[in-house]
């Protein structure tokens, strides 16, 4: 049965079949392969792995992504971030990485802030004499942040998988997600010294930063609603997607007034595809999880991970390396399905803490999404940039990105001490 599943999910992610579709033929094949599965056990698996009152904030989350995007919200979001940052020695890098902190902090979605940012950013920097390749790496890179910085669409779902509260789980991501920021632009910096790429501009007086920020603050509220709502238990993290919905429909179309009523309909569209692709994930992920449990793998897993060592310190190591690995051939939302049911046992076993195994898990399969030669996000901006897979200048950001990683990896206060602050856990 695992075999087949197995290889039959190889062989149909080779052929090119999408990730949602690969694992259910897969799990389909793996069910009949058994011969002793009752087939009613198919849709019955698929329907509770989307019956979860956390996973309604997902299409929230998505729909309120699409119309800050289209509604003014990323345009004003890059003027500040030139105010702040553009007067440094490659000022354009340092923007589209702050300015993606701060679409980080209200969209949720990597996706999403890519194809926003990188319709601006790239050609900007292009332009301004940046190489195509540094450009599209460096966007692609900055994307990594959407899932970290709260708030998340892949902590929701996170969550509603593994019970952690999700509010605890936006917290947690604050200081790895500023940290990746930094790393990025301490990559933007040494590269700008080293092929002579100049500020974007000269230093802005603060007046026009204040300005800035005004025209920029009904935006950046947004965050403040969503993660304000869920931390002070006033919304759960649904009702505060649905109310991010409304707050976006109101400043794009009231307040900014670049959102007419005629966009809604294809704004509506895009986001329930985004949304049934996503949820067919989730559903197809828990028939995926459910034959890998019924096949024993976790407890294969744990024999052979604590064979080779019962030091958690060393078992902690070859996680992170088989994470990195998993990453780079899976996207994050299937691998963050298909493995967090096999890993959990582990981390209870070794006695982790689980909210910061699941900020260095999700940093990890998010470096994953600008890797080759399943990088989502690689390809979101090399299709922007117009720059083939192979030219792009990626692998500096992320070892970048990768050395966060490690150093949130083995000093867990990074993770744990916002959470405990906040919500005295």
């Amino acid at each position: 049965m695992l075999i087949a599943l197995a290889l039959s999910f190889l062989v149909l992610l080779f052929l090119g079949m999408p990730v949602a579709f690969a694992m259910l033929v897969s799990g389909l094949i793996a069910v009949w392969a058994a011969g002793d599965i009752p087939s009613v056990i198919v849709p019955s698996k698929l329907f509770l792995g989307l019956n979860s009152f956390p996973l309604m904030a997902v299409p929230y989350f998505i729909l309120a992504g699409e119309v800050m995007n289209r509604g003014g919200i990323t345009a004003r979001i890059v003027a500040l971030a030139e105010a702040l940052v553009g007067h440094l020695r490659g000022g354009l890098g340092h923007v589209t990485v702050v300015a993606e902190m701060l679409l980080s902090g209200i969209s949720g979605s990597a996706a999403a802030d890519a194809s926003a940012l990188g319709s601006m950013t790239i050609p900007a920097m292009v332009r301004a004499g940046y190489r195509a390749e540094f450009a599209v790496g460096l966007t692609a890179a900055a994307s990594t942040m959407g899932p970290i910085i709260p708030p998340s669409i892949l902590m929701v779902i996170y969550g509603s998988v593994t019970g952690i509260s999700v509010g605890a789980l936006f917290l947690g991501g604050i200081i790895p997600g500023l940290l990746m920021g930094a790393s990025l632009m301490a990559t933007v910096y040494y590269y700008a010294h080293r092929h002579g790429y100049r500020q974007a501009a000269a230093r802005v007086p603060l007046s026009i930063v204040w300005r800035r920020f005004l025209d920029a603050f009904w935006a950046l509220f947004t965050g403040v609603i969503v993660i304000g709502g869920i931390l002070s238990g006033v919304f759960t993290a649904t009702e505060s997607g649905a109310l991010a919905c409304v707050y976006a429909l109101f400043v794009g179309i009231f307040v900014y007034k670049e959102l007419r009523w005629r966009d809604l309909p294809e704004l509506f569209v895009n986001a329930a595809v985004v949304t049934g692709v996503s949820m067919m994930v989730v559903a197809a992920g828990e028939l995926f999880g459910f034959i890998l449990a019924r096949a024993y793998v976790a407890g294969a897993l744990i024999d052979w991970l604590t064979a080779l060592s019962a030091d958690p310190t060393v078992v902690w190591c070859l996680i992170i390396v088989l994470l990195l690995l998993i990453g780079v051939f899976v996207e994050p939302l299937p691998a963050m399905l298909i493995f967090i049911p096999v890993m959990m046992p582990l981390v209870k076993l070794m006695k982790y803490d689980d909210l910061h195994f699941a900020l260095v898990f999700l940093m990890l399969v998010c470096i994953g999404a600008i890797t080759p030669p399943v990088g989502l996000l690689l390809y979101i901006a090399c299709a922007i940039g117009r720059v083939p897979v192979a030219r792009v200048l990626i692998w500096p950001f992320v070892w970048a990105l990768t050395a966060v990683v490690l150093l949130t990896a083995f000093v867990p206060w990074m993770v744990t001490i916002v959470p405990d602050l906040v919500l005295r856990r």
